[in-house]
C-alpha cells in the first residue's frame, strides 16, 4: 500500500486544533478551529477526493473518531499506533503497539489502495523520519496562528521532497502534494 500523509498546517506550521475551538486544547492551546474561515466547497471535494483513495487509515491514539472527516472512515480498516492503548472503540481497528514503525512497514508491504493518515502529526513524524511515507499532503491554510504545535519541528531531520501536484482554493487553501527526494542539499547563491 502506499503511505500517505494528510496534514493543515497554517502559514507558520500550527497543525493542532485547525477543526474546533475545543478540537485539541493540549498545552492550553486556545486558538483551535483556524482552519475554519477558509473551508469552502472546492477545499472539501479534493479532501473527500483524497480520502475515497484509501484502503486503509493510521491514526495516533488521539485521533478523534468525531472528526468530520473521520466519520467517512467508518467502514475501512483503521490502525491505531499507541503504547498505551489495549483497545480502540472505533470499529473496525487494530492497535498496532511495540514497534510501530516496523508494523507500519509490514503494512505498506501489503497490495491494496493508500494507508492513509490524517492529522496524527507526532506519528506522521516518525514515519516521515523512518522513511516510511510515500506522499505528504498539505493543506495550508492563509493564516499566522502564532502559537501550538507544528507540523515540522526543529530537531526534525532534514530532507528533500518534490512537488507532485498543487491547487489553490479559492478561499486561498493552498493544497500541496509532494513525494521525498531524498536528503536536503545545501548551496549557495553568488550574486555578482
Amino acid at each position: 500500500m502506499k503511505l500517505t500523509v494528510m496534514q493543515f498546517v497554517s502559514l507558520d506550521g500550527v497543525c493542532q486544533g485547525p477543526g474546533a475551538p475545543d478540537e485539541d486544547t493540549t498545552d492550553g492551546f486556545g486558538r483551535g478551529g483556524w482552519l475554519v474561515p477558509f473551508v469552502d466547497e472546492r477545499f472539501l471535494e479534493i479532501v473527500t477526493g483524497w480520502t475515497c483513495r484509501a484502503g486503509a487509515f493510521l491514526f495516533g491514539r488521539r485521533t478523534d473518531p468525531d472528526d468530520p472527516v473521520a466519520t467517512r472512515l467508518n467502514g475501512l480498516p483503521k490502525y491505531v499506533a499507541s503504547t498505551t492503548l489495549r483497545e480502540a472503540g472505533w470499529a473496525p481497528s487494530t492497535i498496532l503497539a511495540g514497534d510501530v514503525e516496523g508494523r507500519v512497514a509490514e503494512l505498506r508491504a501489503r497490495p491494496g489502495p493508500e494507508l492513509q493518515v490524517h492529522g496524527s502529526a507526532r506519528l506522521a513524524a516518525s514515519l516521515l523520519a523512518a522513511g516510511l511515507v510515500d506522499e505528504l499532503r498539505l493543506a495550508v491554510a492563509p493564516v499566522v496562528v502564532g502559537a501550538g504545535r507544528r507540523f515540522f519541528r526543529d530537531d526534525d531531520a532534514a530532507a528533500a521532497y518534490r512537488a507532485v501536484d498543487h491547487e489553490t482554493t479559492p478561499s486561498g487553501v493552498a493544497l500541496l502534494t509532494y513525494e521525498p527526494a531524498g536528503a536536503a542539499a545545501y548551496g549557495r547563491i553568488d550574486v555578482t
